[in-house]
């Protein structure tokens, strides 16, 4: 069984309190900028007014653009929003630098940005920060873990390649591609982010930086398919990938040593069902 030094080397520390504190410091700091700025707005439209110029929004905003300035709406309102963009914004920022969300797979990565969309997003605090973070920290394996099996669990079990008892030489995944008469194309949708999950587990069994999502599996062999058109297979370090017209892939893995790794995890979370090696 792989321990968590050995999978997750990348990923053992939290953000450093300095970064915290700054950050922290640096967003009380706008906010405080920000509700001055909104007064003084308020104050010089109070004056135009007066003379008959009207608010700030109606000389300094486009007429088109009327509602999509938070700066001349009034204080409480403005200043409530604006926090909460700002907060989403830094929550996100700190998400990423902790790498915490190369762990998750694509269905834990939606949950965290439905809640970030939400109205009740915690204030960036230092307490806030720590206790999120050693949570995280806390249960990184087994938010790693539970892609490994979101990944096998996905798979379907209606081909004899595919072992609903672990993960074999090779897997097939329906729907990954679609053609018509112009060719090949790969589909959009749940399937194509499980291939880039799948991905993602295998740099992390391996312990290597996880390619960016604009050069992920998923981008790479859509551009093998448009730039070789009369091909049928995708050929990476980590797979062999034959893709078929009614949408069917053939994944056939590399790296089998990764693969047992893979299996490992599904004999802890369903133990009995691999047959002893």
């Amino acid at each position: 069984m792989q321990t968590e030094s050995d999978v997750l080397t990348e990923h053992n520390e939290l953000i450093c309190s300095t970064s915290i504190e700054r950050i922290v410091t640096g967003r009380n700091a706008a906010l405080e900028k920000i509700e001055s700025l909104i007064r003084q707005l308020d104050d010089i439209s109070t004056l135009t007014r007066s003379l008959g110029g009207g608010m700030a929004k109606d000389w300094g905003m486009r007429e088109d653009f009327r509602s999509g300035c938070w700066l001349m709406e009034k204080m409480a309102t403005a200043m409530d929003v604006i926090t909460r963009n700002l907060d989403r914004s830094i929550w996100r920022d700190l998400m990423k630098k902790s790498g915490m969300l190369s762990l998750m797979d694509a269905q834990a990565r939606e949950q965290w940005d439905r809640n970030l969309e939400g109205d009740n997003i915690p204030a960036i605090s230092e307490a806030n920060i720590l206790s999120t973070f050693e949570q995280l920290h806390l249960n990184k394996m087994d938010v790693f873990e539970r892609g490994v099996i979101n990944v096998f669990k996905g798979l379907s079990w209606n081909y004899k390649t595919n072992s609903p008892c672990s993960f074999g030489k090779k897997v097939i995944i329906n729907n990954l591609v679609t053609c018509n008469r112009w060719g090949f194309s790969l589909s959009r949708g749940w399937r194509r982010d499980q291939l880039a999950d799948l991905e993602r587990m295998l740099f992390l069994l391996d312990g290597k930086p996880i390619p960016d999502n604009r050069g992920d599996v998923t981008i790479r062999l859509m551009d093998h398919i448009r730039d070789n058109p009369s091909k049928d297979v995708y050929e990476d370090d980590f797979f062999s990938i034959r893709y078929f017209q009614k949408g069917t892939a053939h994944i056939t893995f590399k790296r089998y040593d990764l693969t047992e790794k893979m299996n490992d995890i599904v004999a802890k979370h369903y133990p009995g069902m691999l047959a002893a090696r």
